[in-house]
């Protein structure tokens, strides 16, 4: 009677394991999709398209029309068009002054972010093998258990061979997720080269425009 009790709750304690595992995954998906998105909210696709950007705000910047620069600013939610705003908001406190809160700000609204959002993908990276391990050495224990009932070998092998699938499943979840962040992380640090070519244009014309 003990045995048949031990086994089940070491086939309950399984299937809970299996359970955290899929949320597991899902958590890790989602995180995974919000950064990448977040980063494509924030990031011009190319230079060129950058450029062109900066084109149409330069024109009412020199010829000291700020409010039609915020305009053009105002309705774009990538990082540079918002940043550009935050100097044009600010531009009466020096320019030594908006050079720094811009880059204060980049750091914390849109690097720090997308590092908070990262950390928890890291999270799963790590936590996934180790509840699927978790659940191999459950798994074994039930399986030792079944054996002390029913002393049958090959019983023993099965159980064994479903508990190691809670371990290659946490490498599952795990693997991929390494290459997305990878793929993630290169994305951002092109995000970052971009945005300091931008703003750097930027505020040249802005310090230009604030001199006449």
């Amino acid at each position: 009677m003990d045995s048949i009790d031990s086994t089940g709750i070491f086939g309950i304690i399984a299937f809970i394991i299996y359970v955290i595992l899929g949320m597991i995954a899902l958590w890790g998906a989602y995180c995974v999709i919000m950064v990448w998105m977040r980063v494509s909210q924030k990031r011009f696709r190319n230079e060129l398209e950058q450029d062109g950007f900066l084109d149409a705000i330069e024109e009412p910047l020199m010829a000291g029309d700020f409010e039609a620069a915020e305009e053009i600013c105002g309705s774009d939610p990538r990082a540079v068009p918002q940043l550009s705003l935050l100097a044009l908001h600010n531009r009466e406190v020096g320019y030594a002054q908006v050079k720094q809160l811009v880059l204060d700000r980049f750091q914390r609204d849109v690097l720090a972010d997308l590092e908070f959002r990262l950390s928890w993908v890291y999270t799963v990276i790590q936590g996934a093998p180790m509840v699927g391990l978790l659940g191999t050495v459950v798994g074994m224990m039930g399986a030792f258990a079944k054996v002390a009932e029913e002393a049958d070998a090959g019983a023993m092998a099965g159980e064994i061979m479903i508990a190691l699938i809670t371990t290659a499943s946490g490498l599952a979840i795990a693997i991929p997720l390494v290459f997305c962040t990878a793929s993630i992380n290169v994305r951002i640090r092109k995000m970052e080269d971009l945005v300091s070519v931008g703003m750097t244009r930027f505020m040249s014309v802005l310090r230009a425009a604030l001199s006449k």
